[in-house]
């Protein structure tokens, strides 16, 4: 289908991408979500496991994506506008000039999940109570690099596709297998029910140190809140693991104690 071109901003068929900022504080989990940027946008297109209900893009940008522009399904619109009308539409400088808007379909609980065969995956990261959309995005960014085969997360976790989480991750929400919903409890219930041996990512002295384990052949990795970490009676249902660090200081990011403990699990599988 040829670009279809729009020259005001209140054209009706826009109204998925009105005032998006907006819309990334109110809308919460959504049916639909909104891709931004080339890169996402041909991991979207080339890779990614969600349909997409349509693609808006500058006057400019159709020469440049028009090789990608050709794998996009003939039922998905793409329609283009001056810059000056994207930004009216999406309510602030959108110098990128390239977005889409994909529908999100059913999302299944880690139990379901789980039950669906999945759990022949060797290794999966978990997520518990995590709020950041950078943190979110950049575990899954990890996640994919270091060989996961899935992410799970409770219900407390904020939505892996919100349009920075997206991005942050180098476009492997699009694609990456995940679940979500229930509480942290549950999740690493339905994990050790499907097999897993759990380790719990905490700086309590008394777990055990991350270096001085053997890998399982299934094993799942879970990570808590930043500052309050995970709840005792989540660590109590697991094996609690620590990152060995230099004296005084007991912690990092959230998103790199997921890269460390990954990186650990895929070098001693290579």
């Amino acid at each position: 289908m040829p670009p279809i071109p729009i020259d005001h901003e209140g054209d009706p068929r826009l109204a998925a991408y009105t005032s998006i900022r907006e819309k990334d504080l109110t809308s919460g989990h959504g049916a639909r979500f909104i891709i931004e940027g080339k890169v996402t946008l041909e991991t979207a297109v080339r890779r990614g496991r969600f349909a997409l209900e349509s693609i808006f893009i500058t006057d400019s940008r159709i020469e440049p994506l028009a090789e990608l522009l050709a794998r996009v399904p003939a039922d998905v619109p793409v329609y283009t506008a001056p810059q000056s009308v994207m930004d009216k539409v999406t309510g602030f400088p959108m110098h990128r000039g390239v977005l889409a808007c994909g529908l999100k379909g059913e999302i299944p609980d880690p139990a379901a999940f789980l039950e669906s065969g999945v759990s022949a995956a060797s290794t999966l990261l978990l997520l518990s109570d995590l709020s950041n959309h950078d943190n979110i995005g950049a575990c899954f960014r990890n996640a994919t690099a270091f060989g996961a085969s899935a992410v799970l997360m409770d219900a407390q976790c904020c939505d892996p596709l919100y349009r920075k989480a997206i991005r942050v991750s180098s476009g492997s929400t699009l694609w990456l297998p995940y679940a979500q919903g229930g509480t942290g409890l549950d999740m690493v219930n339905a994990a050790k029910a499907a097999g897993y041996e759990v380790w719990a990512m905490t700086p309590r002295t008394d777990a055990a140190s991350l270096t001085s384990l053997p890998v399982p052949a299934r094993l799942a990795i879970l990570l808590g809140a930043e500052g309050p970490g995970l709840p005792d009676e989540v660590i109590a249902a697991c094996r609690a693991v620590r990152i060995p660090m230099s004296e005084g200081f007991d912690s990092v990011n959230v998103a790199t104690a997921g890269a460390i403990a990954l990186s650990h699990v895929f070098t001693a599988a290579v």
